[in-house]
């Protein structure tokens, strides 16, 4: 099976500080991946190089066939990337309906209303909670709903992979619950799915294969039910 993302090589520094070192992994179609690891292991400095948000960068990225690395930031988005960072970056002041309709003005400058009106109609359906809020300030939710507004978000263009850097962080645990859920639902719906996630446990319950990272290097990957059932390494790699 070819790659959707194939990762050859990647390295990243923050001023003099080489955070990412000659990392490889890839993810198929369809399949749920988890990078794994402990605080400043280097996994969302992995997530931010791909989408073209760290600026010292080495290595290849390949989407589908076509390397990415080089090119602007604002062309992920165009390839079929679509990406949730840590901090969710809801806008305040815009109701849950506006910040929807950001994520298809984004990857359509110029949709219509119609356009626009049914991306938030069969979004809502898959995010309940978001349904029941479409006109409440999006900043005004809980974290969780903020979260998943912002899945929901990166979702109105209809990517063909998401990258998730700890969706769970902060939220309280009915919320974390509902969130892996949606994201099992989302793979059987043919979206690819990049996790970044502490909570080791849920995120290997729902991927398919991890990779453990640290010190910017991938020190272990295999099957996710795998590595879900060997304590030793997740004590070694991945205890916070």
């Amino acid at each position: 099976m070819t790659a959707l993302l194939d990762v050859e090589g990647l390295n990243a520094w923050y001023d003099r500080s080489h955070v990412v070192q000659d990392l490889s992994f890839h993810v198929d179609a369809g399949e749920i991946v988890t990078l794994m690891g402990r605080n400043g292991a280097g996994k969302t400095t992995t997530l931010r190089t791909l989408m073209g948000l760290v600026g010292k960068r080495g290595g290849s990225a390949r989407f589908d066939g076509r390397d990415f690395l080089a090119e602007p930031a604002h062309t992920r988005f165009h390839f079929g990337l679509a990406y949730v960072p840590e901090e969710r970056r809801i806008v305040p002041g815009l109701t849950v309906r506006e910040n929807l309709q950001l994520g298809l003005i984004a990857a359509k400058s110029g949709a219509g209303k119609l356009d626009l009106q049914r991306g938030v109609d069969e979004i809502a359906e898959t995010f309940p909670r978001l349904k029941e809020r479409l006109d409440q300030e999006g900043s005004s939710m809980s974290g969780g709903e903020q979260q998943m507004l912002a899945i929901a978000r990166a979702m109105m263009a209809r990517p063909r992979m998401i990258l998730l850097d700890e969706p769970s962080e902060g939220i309280m645990p009915i919320l974390v619950d509902e969130m892996f859920e949606l994201f099992a639902r989302m793979k059987r719906q043919g979206t690819t799915l990049l996790l970044v996630e502490q909570n080791v446990e849920r995120a290997l319950k729902v991927s398919d294969r991890a990779y453990i990272i640290d010190q910017g290097r991938v020190v272990h990957h295999g099957d996710a039910a795998a590595l879900l059932a060997d304590r030793e390494i997740q004590e070694r790699y991945c205890a916070v």
